[in-house]
Parts: structure tokens; sequence; C-alpha cells
């Protein structure tokens, strides 16, 4: 089990999977940490969990009603007096993703979890632009605090 931090929050790190060139945890922490910060967020527990194609698209199915793996998935815990939720990264689609996009593994997983992560604090991509552009835009700003480019740049 993981321990709590100076803040109080759990961030637990998972592998279902093989952890061949996937993030260490303590980055994956780091990449959670940073998302979190500034936002008057209490402690809370978040765990990312890395996952083969089958689980991935067994949850998607679920979940989501789409009978295919999917990069991310983000499920929060309503019910809970503070943040709680679970991250779900596909390895096999993310490594694919990376590899198309012409990325690194590390950077499109960092993307994925801060991605996630906003989702988790209540943030939305899906049938508003306006709401889109907002977490574009933060998802940006995060990377660029984490030393990475812009996700969204047109790769040449």
């Amino acid at each position: 089990m993981a321990k709590r931090d100076a803040r109080g929050w759990q961030l637990t790190v998972q592998y279902a999977v093989k952890r061949r060139q996937l993030p260490r945890r303590k980055h994956v922490r780091r990449w959670l940490r940073v998302a979190l910060a500034d936002r008057g967020t209490t402690a809370g527990e978040v765990t990312v969990r890395f996952v083969g194609a089958g689980e991935g698209r067994r949850l998607n199915a679920e979940y989501r009603g789409r009978d295919e793996a999917t990069n991310v998935l983000s499920f929060a815990y309503d019910d809970a007096p503070r943040l709680r939720g679970d991250l779900v990264v596909c390895a096999p689609v993310v490594r694919r993703e990376a590899d198309e996009q012409g990325k690194s593994l590390r950077a499109h997983c960092a993307h994925l979890v801060v991605h996630g992560m906003l989702h988790l604090l209540g943030y939305d991509h899906e049938g508003d632009a306006q709401q889109a552009a907002l977490m574009e835009a933060e998802e940006r700003r995060i990377l660029a605090a984490l030393g990475h480019a812009d996700p969204y740049r047109e790769q040449e």
C-alpha cells in the first residue's frame, strides 16, 4: 500500500503488464503532483494502473460501451468527501500512439496521466468546444511545467 505524502495524498501506481519501458512510479507520482498543484484540492487518493489490451478493452466496453482498448480511462468516485479516483492506462495503445505520433513513450504517458487527472478534477472535452479548449490549455501548462512539449502541436 502506498503511503500518504506530506500533503496527505496517497498516489499509487500499479503495473498489470511488464514494466518494460513504462515510466517509473516516482515519475508518475510527480506528474500527478504537478497536475494537483495550486488547485486547493484537499488530500485524496489516486491510483494509476497500467494494463494490457485485454483489460483495457474490457473496461472500455463495460463502462463506455466501446468494444476496443483506449489509451486512458478515468474513474472518479463522487461519493467520497475528497478526491478519490482511478486512472487506467492501456500500455499497448499508448505505445502504438507514441510511435504513430513520433513522441517518446514517456512524454505520451505523461500527457495521458495528466489528461486523466484533469478528468478526475472535473475537466471535460467531449461535447463542448469551450470546455475542450480549457482542458487542452491546462494540459499544455502542466506538461510545460514538467518539461514536455505541447502534445497538440503538429508533428513534423
